[in-house]
Order: structure tokens, then C-alpha cells, then sequence
């Protein structure tokens, strides 16, 4: 039976590394087989290059569609070593075996994230011929050692260099392959399927790309990491810059993400604190500075220790004021430099910068829940209430000013764990009751934490009140005015309960629970 030579066979999109990869290849025996692109850049450092179209015999054609789909490739990818019968083929049919792959895909990422590309450009960049040989090289890694990750050139020709590639690199590497080629066809599918206008598939993949291992998760008896989606959203957590401190828990990135998310209802200078995903104060002004007093004033207790997202500039004065106290993480639009300096003499705060902070949620974007054994997906809450739906439902109307400050409310407990009350001002929260398991104890809760401040204030429900408790707890607390959505059986026992103490009650339909 004829030796093999020892062949590999390249052909990259991504050319990093790829010269001295070849250069090291051919120092250890191997001959280099290339396409297109790849092979022009081979010969043109210096490397001899069998081409594809030598190999077999056949030329590419059909504007280089297919040029590697091929027997001669395939089946001296395909061919098992320990099966005599195969080789044996192999030598009948006169193919050399290839035992090293080195190919990535077509930049099909790269270039449906170019502004205005066409339908014609994307399909033209599905990759054919590349994903065939890797499926194969990696269907058959006892024998060949496929490579799709230049940061994994390194390890394979160290083992080279040391007598051959373990059958345990060889069994990474094929894992990798199919991690590959899975978020390459996720990506071409989901392409595909919004091109449709197909929301909510039979079947459906979503591709993300690991940012970090984190220390530990939700508990230190957990691990974790963090994964970006394959295209990072604007306005998202995972687009800003950490300026300082140390890396970032589970829990910081949960948290920071409820903050951010309520931050961005509003246009107005705002800052939000928040805790374990919930508000615990927020407050906007003419300027960041006077909505963080405001924000931290709703609830000086809780927001120790807590996150502030702010959809400003942190100047020197706001820094200063921030730093009266212990905070975990601020996010905001951009900082001054002396903000900066001040921020960073506190060695345990993270400081990120997202400077589109203010960025809209994506309406094609999905809110996600993983269940044990499932996953729940649906569209994101992106509405606060349909105009035409909203009602005076009490005899007092309520004035310009509690409608300001219901609305300013209304935003805030929509980001508020169900259930949840939140009772405030225009401008600033002053109690806010959530994650209760009744709607009383949440109202009672929000009253309780504002104290004297309740009074004058209004009070925004996430749902209908199904007794008029609330509005009875509202009347001894001195609430003027309430947002709800209605549609109990029982709304009219709370009307008349409002009317009776003289409170304006709206209801605006749209409910908003989270959970």
C-alpha cells in the first residue's frame, strides 16, 4: 500500500495567523492545498501551494461556488486510517488523504451588518463548500485535526511539533466545529425567518457569544458566565465600557439591567437606583445632579449598596455626592474627568460608560425566561398604554399636575416585580412596594416606606385592584391620585371608594406585570 503524503488543506476567510500557520505546517512535512483568496496570500509570502483546482483535477466554476466539492477532498477527509478497505480505496482511486482542515465561513455576520445590504449579498455569503469540510474533517477526528479558530493554531502545531495532535485536541476541535457551524446556520435561519416576517417559528435557535466566566452566580455554590448576543443591541448592557473596579457578578449584571431598562422610559435627565432588579428610587431634574438627590432622597436605606443607572453626563458635584455612600455600579451616558477622579477613589464601585445609553429596546428583540425543560419568549414590554384606552373613571378628573406625576409613576412600575405598587411625585418616587403575593401588601408596603412623603403623593398599580383595600390604605396615606389599569369584576367598589374620599382614578387598559 502507498504512503500518504501528509497534506492540509486551508482556506480562510479570517487570515489571521494564517502565513506563519501554513510556514510551521510545512516545517513539520506538511504540503498545503489552498483556494482562492487564501492561496494568493500563501504564494504571495513565499509558501509553496498546491491549488484546489490541481488537486482535482477540476476547475472552479460557477463564479467559485464550487471549487472544494470534490471526492478528492471529501473522501480524503472522509477516509478512516484503521479501515483497510477504505484505504485501500484511496489508493484504487489514486486520493491522498488530507489530515489537517483549517477553514472558517464566509463573513455572513459581517456582512448583514452592513447599513442597506441586499437579500442577493447576504444569500451570496452563505457559505457552501466550507461548512462541508469542516462536518467532514470533524465527523472523522480521530483522523483529522480541523481548525476553525485561529486562536487554536498555537495548540495544534505545538503537538505537531511533539509527535502529532492528541485524539483529545482532536475531539475539542470537532466540538468546536459544530459549535460553528450551529451559530453560523442560527444566524442564516433567523435571517431568514425575520425576512419572512416569521416571529415565532416552529423551531428556533439563538446564537450568543460568551463575554466572561464570572467568580460564581446567583449563589457562591453556583458557576456562571455571561453570553452577549451574536449582534450586541444599542443601548445594551452588553455595548458599554467598564471604566473601573473589578469584574462584574451575575448579580451586578442582572441588577444593572433592571436599572438600565427603566432609565431608558425616560427623555428628561433621570437616575434610577436599583436593587436585586427592582427600583428603589428614581428622580429626574433640570440637571443629573438634582434627579440623583431626588433618587437617592426616595429611599436613602435601599439604595446602599444598590446600582444607578443615569442617562447623563456624571459631572464632578454628582460624583461627589455619590461617594456619601457606598454604591456597586454606576452606568451612565458619559462621565467628566474630574468625575472620574473622584469616583475611582472608592476602590470597590464599577463604573461603565454606555454612551447610547439612551437607545431604544429593538421591537424584532425577545424577552426570554428559561424554565427548567423550556423556554419562555415573547415580545418585550415596549408600550406604557394605548391613548384610547385611557379613562376617567372617577367624578374629580385629575389636575395637570397628578396626571404628570401618575404618568412619571406609571413608568416606574412597569419595571417594578409584580405585584407592585409605586406611589411618587412628578418628578421623584416616594414609596415603592413590590413582589408581593398580594396587591394590599404591596400597596401598604409602598406607603409604609414613604412615611410622611406619601402624603400628596399618587400611587401607580402594575394591575387592577381586585378589592377596594388599596384605595382605602391610599385615602389614610393622603394619595390624591391613582393610575391603574382596571377591568375587575370589582372595579366598582374601588371607584366609589375614590369618589367617596374625593381621589382621581384613570384607568388606561394595558397591564404591565413582571415577573
Amino acid at each position: 500500500m502507498k504512503t500518504m503524503k501528509k497534506r492540509a488543506l486551508v482556506s480562510v476567510s479570517d487570515k489571521t495567523g494564517i502565513v506563519e500557520f501554513c510556514s510551521r505546517l510545512i516545517s513539520c512535512g506538511f504540503e498545503i492545498i489552498s483556494t482562492g483568496g487564501t492561496a494568493k496570500a500563501l504564494t504571495q509570502a513565499g509558501l509553496p501551494v498546491i491549488g484546489i483546482s490541481e488537486l482535482t483535477g477540476f476547475p472552479e466554476c460557477l463564479d467559485g461556488r464550487v471549487k472544494t466539492l470534490h471526492p478528492v477532498v471529501h473522501a480524503g477527509l472522509l477516509a478512516m486510517r484503521s479501515n483497510p478497505e477504505h484505504m485501500e480505496q484511496l489508493e484504487k482511486l489514486d486520493i491522498n488523504t488530507i489530515d489537517v482542515v483549517a477553514v472558517n465561513l464566509y463573513p455572513f455576520k459581517a456582512t448583514i451588518s452592513k447599513p442597506g445590504v441586499s437579500f442577493e449579498d447576504a444569500v451570496e455569503n452563505i457559505d457552501i463548500g466550507g461548512p462541508t469540510m469542516i462536518r467532514a474533517a470533524a465527523k472523522n477526528y480521530q483522523d483529522v485535526a480541523v481548525v476553525v479558530d485561529p486562536k487554536d493554531y498555537e495548540k495544534v502545531l505545538s503537538e505537531l511539533e511533539n509527535g502529532g495532535v492528541t485524539l483529545e485536541t482532536k475531539k475539542y476541535l470537532q466540538y468546536k466545529v459544530f459549535a460553528h457551524t450551529a451559530v453560523y446556520d442560527s444566524m442564516i435561519s433567523n435571517y431568514l425567518a425575520e425576512k419572512l416576517g416569521i416571529r415565532y417559528p416552529d423551531s428556533v435557535t439563538f446564537a450568543y457569544e460568551k463575554t466572561q466566566e464570572m467568580r460564581y452566580g446567583e449563589n457562591p455554590h453556583q458557576n456562571a458566565a455571561y453570553y452577549s448576543e451574536e449582534f450586541i443591541r444599542a443601548g445594551s448592557l452588553s455595548k458599554a465600557k467598564q471604566l473601573w473596579g473589578k469584574e462584574l457578578s451575575y448579580n451586578n449584571i442582572n441588577d444593572a439591567n433592571g436599572a438600565l431598562e427603566l432609565v431608558k422610559e425616560f427623555e428628561e435627565p433621570c437616575v434610577v437606583a436599583c436593587k436585586h432588579a427592582n427600583p428603589c428610587g428614581v428622580g429626574t431634574g433640570k440637571t443629573i445632579y438634582e434627579a440623583y438627590v431626588k433618587a437617592y432622597e426616595s429611599d436613602p436605606v435601599s439604595v446602599f449598596g444598590g446600582i444607578l443607572a443615569i442617562n447623563g453626563q456624571v459631572d464632578a458635584q454628582t460624583a461627589a455626592e455619590i461617594n456619601k455612600i457606598f454604591i456597586e455600579i454606576v452606568i451612565a451616558e458619559s462621565y467628566t474627568d474630574e468625575a472620574l477622579e473622584i469616583l475611582k477613589s472608592k476602590k470597590n464601585i464599577r463604573l461603565l460608560e454606555l454612551s447610547d445609553i439612551r437607545a431604544k429596546r429593538e421591537n424584532s428583540a425577545y424577552d426570554m425566561k428559561k424554565v427548567y425543560g423550556g423556554l419562555l419568549v415573547q415580545d418585550y414590554d415596549n408600550t406604557l398604554f394605548a391613548e384610547e384606552n385611557v379613562k376617567v373613571v372617577t367624578k374629580r378628573a385629575p389636575t395637570e399636575a397628578e396626571m404628570e406625576a401618575m404618568l412619571f409613576n406609571w413608568r416606574v412600575v412597569k419595571h417594578t416585580k409584580s405585584n407592585a405598587i409605586v406611589i411618587g411625585k412628578a418628578d421623584r418616587t416616594t414609596g415603592i412596594g413590590m413582589g408581593q403575593t398580594n396587591r394590599i401588601w404591596a400597596a401598604q408596603q409602598a406607603i409604609k416606606h414613604a412615611g410622611d412623603e406619601a402624603k400628596g403623593s399618587v400611587m401607580a398599580s402594575d394591575a387592577f385592584f381586585p378589592f377596594p383595600d388599596c384605595v382605602e390604605e391610599c385615602v389614610k396615606a393622603g394619595i390624591t391620585a391613582i393610575i391603574q389599569p382596571g377591568g375587575s369584576i370589582r372595579d366598582q367598589l374601588s371607584i366609589d371608594a375614590c369618589n367617596e374620599a374625593g381621589i382621581a382614578m384613570i384607568f388606561v387598559g394595558d397591564r404591565h406585570f413582571k415577573h
